[in-house]
């Protein structure tokens, strides 16, 4: 049966040394949580099933030690440590991971680290543990990389093993590319490259699933469709999977005879008061200097509040070798202290303020007895402290106020939503929450809480691991129409017994790679040495079958023996003869579609206006890629209502919208071809979808080959110029 392999920078446990003795403590953290409750829950459901998760135990373990712990850790808990020592920790977690992209991530770009040495150590750290994979992985494994410490791991074990199944999971924020970018160009890229060495990438909001294809097609050039991304001869797929918490363990535990006295006792601390709740781990990202300001302008705007209501904040401690994390916690110890002298009397202090982490049965019972929780993260991946809150409030009542810049707002849009950067809003916020009637509660909260018991925990992991399998499923599809080296020497051993054959070849991205400028990808001396070979023998029909002009397509190939279809078969010249008009056309429409084209040129710096006899052309290769998609959508929607009742077609190709006439295609020519040479075998290859027409109009026998992976009508597929030049060769 196939294997769950979990990969994320640390184990579900945390490997404590006390000299010879190995303790192992549970890990906290959203991530655990949700993985281990998708995990303990397929265990009960099916005793066969097996899972290992490969991390670093925590802590530098000494070389004499590694063995007994890789023992252990396997042996109770299934997992496969993967050994870093100190120095990589420092410069890889604390450097790299927290100092460069976890500020950059969550729109910090000040607090943002350029060291090539953390990036040296990002790299090796990333391939620590590839190498640890590969001496556990099985042939049948499903491979799931967690978050922003492992971008590069999916990339390096496709490497390694190109037909594994890959999934990765981002569990923070993905930026806009405005803020990607700042990265240096070597590293934003090898990023992307990583990322998209998983068969499925995905995100906590459609938000963040659309600035890393905006990325990907910016600094990559790979446009995508849907969020599928072709990638050489591979698909991908980014897509959106909200991560949800174990809804049935909070429910359960507010119910529990431990979480009722924790808190009766809790209670019966803050003498009656009506508590705001908050706990958040200590760092920038979550506002918690924020929150404080709003509630002390809760307390200056709402006076009737004083002494009524207190503030629980608790921060976990978090990074507190770190300088900025220590004077941001400074800062809060000040701000709390000058709310309470502010503020405070000898019974009552505003605001309660604890630095410490909590047991699961202390925090349900402050989630339970608080009737407003209030989360203010600056920037939040997903925050799973709403969600729990809610999960906590078996009658339904509580007030969340929640900050609008976390990923859980996008699902909780019933919770008082607020800008955390405006400290107005969090007192307002407050105040209604204070007041609001059990009923609207219950009417606010009902919804959120059907929707977290259904999108569960084990839903998300469940949804991701069903897609990624669908995307593996769609790559098989693709590859059983890939033109592999068995098929090939088929067609070969029929191309060589045929009596005549016809090869009908498009050129652009074809037979050569797209050039920034068209006049550039004239052809090179091996391509003209393979079409002199192809055209060799009087019974080898060689056609090229192209959208440029014909008197490019003839300076090109003016002294080989190869047909040439011209401006996607309007004109076509057989070896030996002249240009011929395939069909009568006409090219009056142009005197009123040129100029609009044109007008696009002086509208976008970089794009080109191209006139042929019966169409025209504008390309945008060299232009902002983002512009150049916008104006092209624009450009034909203009030309199409303009050209309503022209006989024109509007073509949008690779970085090319092409205006021709209806009655030219390729299929029309190519059709026409194979009627008047009766060949035995008809071979066409192209890569665009003007060659679509061709393979749809060619009779069901002929061998139709697209270039790249995609669905396409043609019955094979081959990666790119390269393979297609290869297969040409082994026919020669």
């Amino acid at each position: 049966m196939p294997r769950l392999v979990v990969v994320s920078n640390r184990l579900p446990f945390t490997l404590q040394l006390a000299g010879e003795q190995l303790e192992y403590a549970p890990s906290s953290g959203g991530l655990v949580s949700a993985l281990s409750a998708y995990l303990e829950s397929k265990h009960r459901e099916d005793p066969t099933f097996e899972h290992l998760w490969v991390g670093w135990p925590g802590t530098a373990v000494p070389q004499e030690l590694e063995v007994r712990v890789r023992e252990e850790s396997l042996a109770t808990h299934a997992a496969y440590p993967v050994f870093l020592t100190a120095e990589d920790v420092q410069n890889f977690y604390d450097g790299f991971c927290n100092g460069t992209l976890w500020p950059l991530f969550h729109y910090f770009p000040s607090y943002v680290e350029y060291s090539p040495s953390y990036w040296d150590t990002y790299i090796r750290v990333n391939a620590c543990f590839r190498e640890a994979l590969l001496e556990v992985l099985r042939p049948d494994d499903t491979i799931w990389v967690h978050d922003y410490q492992l971008l590069l791991l999916p990339g390096m074990i496709r490497e390694k093993l190109p037909g594994a199944s890959i999934g990765f999971f981002l569990h923070i924020p993905f930026p806009s590319h405005e803020l990607f970018r700042l990265l240096p160009t070597p590293w934003k890229r090898q990023l992307l490259l990583g990322m998209l060495g998983a068969d499925l990438i995905g995100f906590h909001t459609y938000e963040y699933t659309q600035y890393f294809l905006h990325c990907v097609f910016r600094i990559l050039g790979h446009d995508h469709r849907l969020g599928q991304i072709s990638v050489e001869d591979q698909v991908r797929r980014a897509d959106t999977f909200p991560i949800g918490i174990d809804y049935d363990k909070f429910m359960t535990a507010a119910t529990s005879e431990a979480v009722i006295h924790r808190r009766g006792e809790l209670e019966a601390s803050i003498h009656g008061k009506k508590a705001i709740f908050s706990v958040d781990r200590l760092d920038y990202t979550k506002g918690i200097l924020n929150r404080l300001t709003g509630y002390e302008e809760f307390l200056v705007r709402y006076p009737q509040w004083l002494e009524r209501v207190v503030f629980l904040l608790v921060i976990v401690p978090s990074r507190e070798e770190v300088a900025l994390y220590r004077r941001m916690k400074q800062e809060v110890d000040e701000c709390v202290g000058r709310i309470n002298g502010r503020f405070g009397t000898v019974e009552w202090a505003p605001v309660v303020y604890q630095y410490r982490s909590l047991d699961f049965e202390t925090l349900v019972a402050l989630y339970q007895l608080s009737p407003v929780a209030l989360i203010t993260p600056l920037r939040d991946g997903m925050n799973l402290v709403a969600k729990e809150y809610l999960a906590s409030k078996p009658d339904g009542t509580g007030a969340l106020v929640l900050s609008e810049m976390t990923g859980a707002a996008r699902e909780l849009g019933e919770a008082i939503l607020i800008n955390p950067n405006h400290w107005t809003e969090i007192a307002e916020a407050l105040d209604q929450a204070l007041t609001m009637g059990s009923e609207e509660q219950v009417q606010r909260n009902r919804p959120m809480q059907q929707r977290l018991k259904a999108y569960d925990a084990k839903w998300w992991a469940e949804q991701f691991l069903s897609s990624l399998s669908k995307v593996k499923s769609r790559q098989e599809r693709l590859s059983t129409r890939s033109l592999a080296p068995p098929l090939q020497e088929e067609i070969k051993t029929a191309y060589h017994a045929a009596r005549r054959a016809l090869l009908l070849l498009d050129y652009d991205g074809t037979l050569v790679p797209f050039a920034s400028q068209p006049s550039a990808a004239h052809p090179d001396p091996e391509l003209e040495a393979l079409l002199a070979a192809l055209s060799r023998e009087p019974q080898r029909h060689v056609f090229l079958v192209s959208g440029r002009d014909k008197h490019t397509l003839e300076r090109w190939f003016a002294g080989l023996d190869i047909g040439l279809l011209a401006e996607h078969g309007a004109w076509v010249r057989r070896p030996g003869e002249e240009w011929k008009l395939l069909k009568p056309v006409t090219s009056g429409w142009k005197e009123g579609i040129a100029p609009m084209v044109r007008m696009y040129v002086g509208r976008v710096a970089g794009s080109l206006f191209e006139e042929k006899e019966f169409s025209v052309a504008w390309h945008y290769r060299q232009c902002d890629p983002d512009l150049g998609e916008q104006r092209a959508k624009e450009l034909i929607d203009d030309i199409t209502q303009l050209a309503a009742n022209l006989d024109i077609q509007v073509l949008e190709g690779k970085k090319v919208v092409e205006i021709r006439n209806s009655a030219v295609n390729k299929g029309t020519a190519a059709a026409q071809l194979a009627q008047e040479l009766d060949p035995d075998i008809i071979l066409a290859i192209g890569d665009d979808q003007t060659d679509e027409d061709m393979f749809r109009a060619l009779p069901d026998r002929a061998v139709t080959v697209r270039v790249g992976a995609t669905f396409s009508r043609a019955r094979y597929s081959l990666r790119d110029h390269r393979a297609v030049r290869r297969f040409l060769r082994l026919l020669t």
